[in-house]
């Protein structure tokens, strides 16, 4: 592991607060600011895992746009936009708030930004007024102050956790965002989508205040509820959580000087080579495990022909699954090192995203037919009737684990591989290693179809960008049990 090196006299951590390795390695337990740091996350996750992923945009896919195919091709669009500009401004971000010093009145005032965007999507209905760009605009603009606020509140990790607790608050995080979701959407399956469909007593006989099916309102509520869990989520962050002192340097200098320092930090990168190779390989992996996270909704639509009460089931038991992924980080975090842990989540992803894509309602793992017709029902449910659905369900549980592993390891090996002091601009780069090749999957996925002429053939490329950045990461040194 490269060990950080003493602080310039005139260099790219000038002008932040003098040596805090110290002050910041904690005892290891995890502090109120800690426990405040990851209930935020509870409050965020829940807009991608109903809006992006499960829920919403599904259903923009295959209402709105009117078709699964199309519906991933416009939609895979939007997020090229997304990581054009996020290219070009996140990484200043993380660097000037170095500069500035706290960080809390930044990440307020972007959810304070968030909360009406993303509940505004609830208009967007079949023949509303609300127009495909109007979504779009919306959609786009809560996506991007969304990796603006993740910027800002990873770089509070080591302050809110201290080094030797960072990967538990870090793995806690996870788990907490999937918790809500769970919670989210658990709630509206009672309340709004299993209401009519089925007897059970413990279910209301129509969906909660009055929401209707016909227009679709079960699955536009969810924008609602995400918004209400991200203006919940900032409050014990804003209250408990420890922030950087003021700087007093004035704001436009702040981004003047902070885009100085971007520059001065890659020019002078060599410092911290095994930093830089392992951002470079998380640019693949990370945007091969996005994909199949945002486009596995429109996938599973379309390939196993599952509407939207199917997909609510399905995103409550991946995000069950996916709390303990944050628990499996947290253990193998510090039992092999979280550049091992990587290792094992990317090639465990790789593995059962190949086996997924040998999964058809008339097919098993590419070699066994299978006919519905022919077979009786496993149950008599309202939804996952046939072995090929859980087959499909079960890859789907391995996916959950070791993704959502994987963002807890991938943060704890940055804080494990760059100092302390400058966690800023390390995280601003690292949120532009994750959407750097935004564009890449969506490409890849849509040449793979047109080749193949199947959603399966266009997923399938996904899986090259896993074993390319896993080849990477092989390159890095250090990540391993202890932090220096």
């Amino acid at each position: 592991m490269t060990q950080p090196l003493p602080l310039d006299a005139d260099g790219p951590a000038a002008v932040v607060e003098p040596p805090i390795i110290a002050s910041l390695g904690g005892d290891g337990k995890m502090s109120r600011g800690a426990y405040a740091w990851s209930i935020h996350q509870g409050g965020r996750d829940p807009f991608i895992i109903l809006v992006t992923i499960y829920i919403f945009m599904p259903y923009v896919a295959s209402v709105l746009v009117g078709d699964p195919v199309r519906g991933q091709a416009t939609i895979s669009s939007w997020d090229q936009i997304i990581g054009w500009v996020v290219v070009f401004t996140a990484p200043f971000l993380g660097a000037s708030i170095d500069k500035l010093g706290p960080r809390k009145p930044w990440l307020g005032t972007i959810i304070g930004l968030m909360v009406p965007m993303v509940g505004a999507l609830w208009f967007a209905r079949p023949g509303g007024a609300m127009t495909l760009a109007t979504l779009a605009a919306l959609y786009i603009g809560a996506r991007l102050l969304f990796v603006y606020a993740e910027v800002l509140h990873n770089s509070m990790l080591i302050r809110a956790a201290g080094l030797k607790a960072a990967h538990k608050a870090s793995a806690l995080a996870l788990s907490c965002g999937n918790g809500a979701s769970v919670v989210a959407l658990a709630f509206t399956a009672w309340a709004f989508a299993l209401p009519g469909k089925v007897h059970w007593s413990w279910v209301p006989a129509t969906p909660l205040f009055g929401l209707n099916p016909a227009t679709h309102e079960p699955e536009r509520v969810v924008a609602l509820m995400a918004a209400a869990l991200l203006a919940v989520g900032i409050v014990p962050l804003l209250l408990l959580t420890p922030d950087a002192p003021r700087t007093g340097i004035p704001m436009l200098t702040a981004w003047r000087d902070g885009a100085g320092e971007l520059w001065r930090m890659l020019k002078t990168v060599r410092r911290y080579k095994d930093a830089v190779v392992y951002l470079a390989s998380r640019m693949f992996f990370v945007d091969g495990m996005n994909a199949v996270l945002i486009y596995a909704g429109v996938y599973a639509i379309g390939v196993m022909k599952w509407g939207p009460l199917e997909m609510l089931v399905y995103g409550i038991m991946l995000s069950v699954v996916a709390v303990f992924g944050g628990f499996v980080a947290r253990w193998t975090d510090g039992w092999l090192g979280p550049k091992n842990a990587l290792c094992i989540q990317i090639g465990a992803t790789a593995l059962s995203l190949t086996l997924m894509l040998g999964i058809a309602p008339d097919r098993l793992f590419y070699l066994w037919a299978y006919d519905p017709a022919a077979h009786a029902p496993i149950w008599n449910g309202p939804v996952f009737r046939h072995l090929t659905d859980w087959a499909f369900i079960g890859i789907g549980f391995v996916n959950a684990i070791f993704i959502t592993g994987q963002y807890a390891s991938s943060r704890t090996l940055l804080t494990r591989l760059t100092p302390p002091e400058q966690t800023g601009a390390f995280f601003g780069v690292y949120a532009l290693s994750g959407v750097a090749t935004l564009w890449l999957a969506p490409t890849l996925v849509n040449i793979g179809t047109r080749m193949t002429h199947t959603q399966q053939g266009g997923f399938a490329s996904i899986i090259v960008l896993l074993v390319i950045g896993l080849i990477g990461l092989t390159f890095v040194k250090g990540g391993g049990r202890q932090a220096a």
